[in-house]
């Protein structure tokens, strides 16, 4: 699916009309192609805290050029910016954030990328939590702000997390993080984690095994192309009625595939066993399998067709809550593995005709909050939570709420499929091991909600 506004406002004409009028202007997107750096330009270091000096050999690991030389910028457009802000301890000390920003946000490229680095406020103190916690409103700022593509993020890590950090600056600093913007990470937050290292950046998942429900078409399709893509061995899950496609698209990725209905009472032994007997096991599970069945809350009446109240929960809820306690009882996920559930904006903002929907989205986040803090063995869970995705489904919304769903966010601009599945891809990576409890919002930086 096409963005024909985006292609519209980048014609002559359209170029005219968008600066004249006021319009959205969305920049097109660097998004990751296979072979590619991870980053393809310069990132400039700043800031005293904790992780300032470990950070030019973190960014060397995942081959990131890197400056702490704050003119480098007059030269070349930086690609990016790393600034640790975890030796701000007080609100006055705040004012290095302007310092350090002010002279160098009109060196950066289109595209750019920008992680400032914290201490989680709830681990701080007085003066230091006070000034912890204003970095959010910080990042969330600059990030409606940046432009020309370019994203903000923020990353709060624990104290003695910092090697943990490397996974995640490889995301965030990449096109792999395309449509990700205005977010809070967290690392190392539910516990202490042993750092796993990666020997491939390219193949983080080589000899894994990954669940994906709803994987024949749309979301489902990518990340099972991206996880692929990554190394894993892809299982793919999907109703009976998807079976032709889903087999299709298993073969084309040497993967394999269960064809059945997640809301059937033994489904998940049946997904249990597969994994057991076929596989030794899983190392990343991802809860994808969604359906919507849209109406205002007044007109919802218990046994309506398809029971939309009903149907939507099991689906999106109750399914990933019962396969996911079934694999963990039964010892199916292995040692290390990730389990990730797909949210959306709606399970944060809300939306109007969706309470069903919302109200199991928002379930979703609940189940990281509920099992975050339970997992043994290094198994991380993390939920994505998805803005407006231009899929098949999206592309039958009335014109005009479309619209307003593809502008409303600071990129003005609807997401890809894929940028959803590379966010999965890195709570999956292994070096992610420090990275649990998490919701991020794959949105574009919403305006309202997110």
């Amino acid at each position: 699916m096409s963005d024909k506004y985006q292609g519209f406002a980048s014609s002559p004409i359209g170029k005219i009309l968008v600066k004249n009028l006021g319009l959205p202007n969305p920049t097109a997107l660097e998004r990751y192609s296979e072979g590619d750096p991870l980053v393809q330009g310069t990132v400039l270091v700043g800031g005293t805290g904790r992780l300032a000096e470990s950070l030019p050999g973190l960014l060397d690991l995942i081959g990131a050029p890197s400056t702490t030389d704050v003119s480098a910028g007059d030269t070349k457009p930086l690609k990016g910016i790393v600034f640790d802000a975890s030796g701000i301890t007080d609100s006055t000390q705040l004012v290095a954030l302007r310092d350090f920003f002010t002279p160098v946000l009109r060196s950066l490229a289109p595209c750019a990328r920008v992680v400032v680095l914290g201490t989680p406020p709830e681990q701080t103190k007085g003066g230091e939590r006070v000034a912890q916690r204003a970095l959010e409103g910080f990042t969330r700022s600059l990030g409606k702000e940046i432009g020309r593509g370019g994203t903000v993020q923020l990353v709060y890590v624990a104290d003695g997390q910092e090697a943990a950090v490397t996974s995640t600056l490889a995301f965030l600093l990449s096109p792999k993080s395309a449509y990700v913007s205005g977010q809070v990470v967290r690392i190392g937050a539910h516990g202490k984690a042993t750092t796993t290292t990666v020997e491939d950046w390219t193949k983080p998942l080589a000899g894994k095994i990954a669940l994906v429900t709803g994987a024949s078409r749309g979301i489902g399709e990518a990340i099972a192309r991206v996880l692929h893509r990554d190394g894993a061995t892809v299982v793919g899950v999907d109703v009976p009625q998807a079976a032709n496609e889903l087999q299709g698209l298993m073969n084309e990725l040497d993967g394999d595939w269960i064809a059945l209905d997640i809301t059937s009472k033994d489904a998940p032994q049946r997904i249990a066993h597969h994994l057991k007997t076929q596989h030794g096991g899983v190392d990343v599970v991802v809860h994808n399998a969604g359906i919507t069945r849209d109406r205002k809350l007044a007109n919802m009446a218990p046994g309506d067709k398809g029971d939309r109240w009903t149907s939507v929960l099991a689906v999106n809820l109750t399914a990933p809550e019962l396969i996911t306690r079934e694999l963990l009882d039964a010892g199916v996920v292995n040692k290390g593995g990730s389990i990730v559930g797909v949210a959306s904006i709606a399970g944060i903002a809300g939306n109007v005709g969706q309470t069903n929907y919302a109200a199991s989205k928002a379930g979703v986040i609940g189940l990281v909050d509920s099992f975050a803090d339970e997992l043994k063995d290094g198994i991380t869970i993390n939920a994505v939570a998805p803005g407006f995705i231009i899929t098949q489904m999206t592309a039958a919304v009335p014109f005009a709420t479309r619209e307003v769903g593809q502008r409303l966010n600071a990129m003005a601009q609807g997401g890809l499929p894929v940028d959803v599945a590379e966010t999965i891809a890195w709570y999956a990576n292994p070096a992610s091991s420090a990275v649990n409890g998490n919701v991020v919002r794959v949105c574009g930086q919403m305006m309202l909600g997110a």
